[in-house]
């Protein structure tokens, strides 16, 4: 089963989805883990985020997934794995906070007006495209599942 998460082949849509997601996903772990660009960091996200109503656990999650999600997702490392738990957090903040907001972002930055959900359905949709593909080239996961004839 293991060996059946990490399996990936050599292509390239692998690492550009991979790394397209990590890259996107890392500068919001690292505000939410570290405090890195303008973040509250862990003590202030986990208040910040309880006093929207969401349970403490699930706070701890989607700091832990979104900061080490990103980094295994950069790697190559379980990316399948990573995947599904960024795809869990875009569900979780479609129905908790964006749904009410619409389809559309708020580009013009409307008083009063969140973000609607149509970033996160990209996010989705990336998540789906790694689930089928795995981690493609350069990965951790590929030269474990697949290792050189020696």
């Amino acid at each position: 089963m293991f060996k059946r998460l990490m399996w990936t082949d050599d292509n390239l849509v692998g690492l550009i989805l991979r790394l397209t997601l990590g890259i996107v996903f890392f500068p919001h772990g690292a505000q939410k883990m570290l405090g890195w660009f303008g973040g509250y960091g862990f003590s202030g996200t986990m208040a910040g985020m309880t006093k929207m109503g969401l349970p403490a656990v699930i706070v701890f999650l989607v700091i832990l997934i979104e900061f080490f999600g990103s980094l295994a997702l950069i790697l190559g490392f379980l990316s399948r794995l990573a995947a599904i738990g960024i795809g869990i957090v875009m569900l979780g903040a479609i129905f908790t906070v964006h749904l009410h907001n619409g389809f559309f972002m708020n580009w013009s930055q409307q008083a009063g007006k969140g973000e609607g959900f149509e970033y996160h359905l990209l996010v989705l949709g990336i998540v789906l495209a790694l689930l089928v593909t795995g981690s493609g080239h350069w990965s951790i996961d590929r030269s474990l599942s697949n290792p050189m004839p020696g």
